[in-house]
Order: structure tokens, then C-alpha cells, then sequence
């Protein structure tokens, strides 16, 4: 149970358990729904980290010697900045020397205010469009999309079937009310069944017969308690305070059914058409996230199957008075290159692009079986719904008919005109009528829940 002060608690004690109140305790609380919240957060993590890989980079170096006959030293700045386009970084350096340097090390000479340094490098071929870096980025905002569409699956999931063990548990309800009333029935027989036997007016054959009725009816009442037991304990599942912990309903949380109107037609659910149904559905658009992934991976790969071939530049001034490195140092210099490499056989590319290609051909092919799966469900649900509907009506329309054989039976024993043992078996029949219409109005509610469901109806699943 719940802590003292639960406020979800408190509203339970209020009134009768509704099923707005179940799926408000579900929505915020089931902890299914909360993974999933977290699993998003992880995701939108990754694309953090992902993004960082254009992050500015700054360099300290410092450079000296201690002992020896040279005295040359310097010190160096430099910041660097990826940038998408064209696989480019710049970058920008400065750095001043002092002291005498071998002539092996005479590059590091500068003026006496040092030397500024900018440059950039660029990808001609392979990383022109797409390097590891910039897929990364992309695929972890894609797969922060595909999160967020699997709290919105998760949440419809666990609505769907919070309400699914809320209407079970409401028709376990009414089934002890029926086998209650049913064995009532057969004790207040017996008593006076008893009465007429002491005082000779029965035989005893009667008094056995009702005792057999009176076991086969409590063993059906057992049997039905056991089942609400059931089904309170998977209600409870989903039936949360505020600290997560379950709540088990009683039976004294029961709703009156006159409360809750009729089970809808499926015209009046099938509002919407179900080609919009189903491109409005999570797993579909999952989907079309995961081809999208698919194909920037297969870019990817293609990507490294290209030469390699790198353009830079570089523009570098020193300023100040010339230093010891002498007036070939006190210029404006502009430098370019290019790089160029290829690998010759390229099997472990082919490889790696052979394996994408097949993995979104896979995805297709799921896309296309999970499209047909949910289009099938929806039609069966529809079908479910009105066969239900029609049930119900049968079932109703049984049990005025076997109350009636009842009563009439029931009359005709009282004037000695009928048999106890067609009483009893009237009885039963009409506890079995009851019986099938609250199975009946609970497949209907079932079909509509699930409905909902299947059509992303917020309001009706207490998502809005």
C-alpha cells in the first residue's frame, strides 16, 4: 500500500476507482514509462557528446632548454575550429621565440613580437560531405528522435493496457456479484427447505439436492474471488502512489457500470482513416528515422571508398624587431599543398558498405511487415468491437428471458405444479446469462481500449 498522504491514495478513498484516475497513476508513475524517459535522456546525451567533436580546441606548448650551448626557447599558442563544410578546420597560432636555436631547429625563429600563424585545411574527395564526425552528430539527433517516438510507444503501450487490467478487474467484480447472489439464493432456499423437512412436509432427496447446489455455488463463488484476486493484484501493477509503490484495489473501489455509458459504435470510432492511422503511428515513424540512419550510413561507407585528397593553406607574418634567425624570417608567407592517398584494394569499405545496404533492405522489409501488422489489427479491432456490441445485445436480451423462466418457474414450484430441480437449473441458467453479458460488455471495452490504442486517441488514454 501506499504511504500515509499519498495524494493518489487520498483520491482512491474518495469514491470508486475510475479509469481516468488509473491512467493518471499509470502515466506518471509506472516505471516502464519512466526507463523510457531516461533511455531519451541518455540519447540526447550522445548527441551532446556527439556535437563536441567540433568543439574549439586550444593548444598550449612551451619549449626550452636548460643547459648547453644553445640558449633557444619558445612558446606557441594555436586554437583550432572544425567546421562542417567541406570536412574544413581553421586554425590560428602564435608564437615567439628567443635565444639561438641549431641550425636544424632554425624554424623556430620568430621576431621579437613573435609570429601569427592562420590557415585551413579542406577535403576535396574523401570527407568532402560526410566524415565520421559529422555522422555522428546526425545519427544521434536521429536516434534522439527514435527515443523520443519510443516514450510515446512505451506510454500508449502501458495505457493500453493499464485500462486492458482495469475493465478485467471491474468484470471480476460483477462475476462475485452474480455467484454471491446466485448462492444467497440457494441458503435462503435451504433454511427453508430445513424448516418443511423437520416438520415432515419434505422428503429428504430435496434437502440433499439443494445441498449439492449450495457447494457447486460457493465453489463458483471461490472460483470468482480467486479470479478478482487476480485481477486486483494485475491492476495494482499499474496502480501507483506517487512513490512508485503498487496499490492494490479492493473491492470496495468498485464503480457502479450504470456510471459509463454505452460501448461505442465502430463508426463513430472510425473517424479517422486508417492510412492516417497508421502513418501517425510511432513504430512507422521509428522506421522512417531508421532508413534515414540506414542511408547516412551507407553514405558513410561510400565515403570510404573515395581517395583521399586534402587542400591547405597557410598565411603566417612575424612582427617586431627581425631576431636572431635573420631577415628570412621577417615576411609575409603564404603556403598551399594538397595530399593525396587511396587504398588500393578497399575489401574492408566494400565490406562495411555491402553490410548497410543489407541492413536498410531489412528495414524495409520490416517497415512494410509492421505497416501491414497494424493496418490488420486495426480492421480486427473494429470487427472485435462490433461483434461485441451485437453480443451484448444477445446476452442482455438472454438474461431478461432467463429472469422471466425464472420467475415463471420459481411460481409454478410454489404451486406445486413445477420441480425443484428446474428451479435450480433456471437459476443457474440465468446466473450464466448474467455472466456472458459481462463478459460481453468487457470484450467490448476491451476492443475499445484497444482501439484507442491503435489510433493514438491522447485524450481517451488521459495522455493530455
Amino acid at each position: 500500500m501506499a504511504p500515509v498522504g499519498d495524494p493518489i491514495e487520498a483520491a482512491l478513498t474518495t469514491g470508486p476507482l475510475l479509469p481516468e484516475e488509473v491512467l493518471r497513476s499509470s502515466a506518471l508513475t509506472f516505471p516502464q514509462v519512466l526507463e523510457a524517459f531516461e533511455r531519451e535522456a541518455a540519447a540526447r546525451a550522445d548527441q551532446l557528446g556527439a556535437d563536441g567533436a567540433f568543439d574549439l580546441m586550444l593548444k598550449g606548448e612551451y619549449y626550452d632548454r636548460l643547459t648547453g650551448y644553445y640558449s633557444g626557447g619558445f612558446g606557441k599558442v594555436e586554437a583550432r575550429q572544425p567546421l562542417r563544410p567541406l570536412g574544413a578546420e581553421v586554425f590560428g597560432s602564435y608564437r615567439v621565440s628567443s635565444g639561438d636555436f641549431p641550425t636544424y631547429e632554425n624554424y623556430n625563429y620568430t621576431n621579437a613580437l613573435g609570429e601569427v600563424k592562420v590557415g585551413a585545411m579542406f577535403s576535396l574527395l574523401r570527407n568532402r560531405d560526410i566524415d565520421s564526425r559529422r555522422f555522428a552528430i546526425e545519427d544521434t539527433r536521429l536516434a534522439a528522435a527514435q527515443a523520443e517516438l519510443d516514450v510515446m510507444l512505451v506510454r500508449l503501450n502501458v495505457q493500453h493496457e493499464a485500462l486492458r487490467a482495469y475493465w478485467r478487474w471491474v468484470g471480476a467484480g460483477e462475476e462475485i456479484r452474480v455467484f454471491e447472489e446466485l448462492l444467497e439464493i440457494a441458503e435462503a432456499r435451504q433454511i427453508g427447505l430445513t424448516r418443511e423437512f423437520n416438520e415432515g412436509a419434505l422428503a429428504r432427496v430435496a434437502l440433499i439436492e439443494n445441498e449439492q447446489n449450495l457447494l457447486r455455488r460457493r465453489t463458483l463463488l471461490e472460483q470468482a474471488r480467486r479470479d478478482f484476486e487476480t485481477a486486483s493484484n494485475s491492476l495494482g501493477f499499474y496502480l501507483r502512489g506517487t512513490d512508485g509503490r503498487m496499490i492494490v484495489p479492493t473491492r470496495e473501489m468498485l464503480p457502479d457500470l450504470a456510471r459509463f455509458g454505452a460501448i461505442p459504435a465502430p463508426e463513430a470510432l472510425a473517424i479517422t482513416p486508417t492510412s492516417e492511422v497508421i502513418l501517425a503511428r510511432p513504430e512507422l515513424q521509428t522506421f522512417r528515422i531508421a532508413l534515414e540512419r540506414a542511408n547516412n550510413r551507407i553514405a558513410l561507407r561510400e565515403n570510404d571508398l573515395k581517395p583521399s585528397l586534402n587542400a591547405t593553406a597557410e598565411l603566417s607574418r612575424d612582427f617586431g624587431q627581425i631576431g636572431p634567425g635573420g631577415p628570412g624570417f621577417d615576411s609575409t608567407d603564404t603556403v598551399v599543398g594538397l595530399t593525396f592517398s587511396v587504398p588500393l584494394q578497399r575489401r574492408t569499405a566494400r565490406g562495411a558498405l555491402d553490410r548497410a545496404e543489407a541492413e536498410r533492405r531489412e528495414t524495409e522489409l520490416r517497415q512494410r511487415r509492421i505497416a501491414d501488422q497494424i493496418t490488420t489489427d486495426v480492421s480486427n479491432i473494429l470487427t472485435n468491437l462490433a461483434a461485441a456490441r451485437k453480443l451484448a445485445d444477445l446476452a442482455n436480451a438472454e438474461v431478461r428471458q432467463a429472469n422471466q423462466m425464472v420467475q415463471a418457474e420459481r411460481t409454478r414450484f410454489r404451486l406445486g405444479a413445477g420441480e425443484f430441480f428446474l428451479v435450480n437449473a433456471r437459476e443457474e441458467t440465468a446466473a450464466n446469462a448474467q455472466i456472458g453479458a459481462i463478459r460481453a460488455g468487457l470484450a467490448g471495452r476491451l476492443a475499445e481500449a484497444s482501439y484507442n490504442a491503435a489510433t493514438m486517441n491522447l485524450r481517451a488514454l488521459g495522455l493530455e
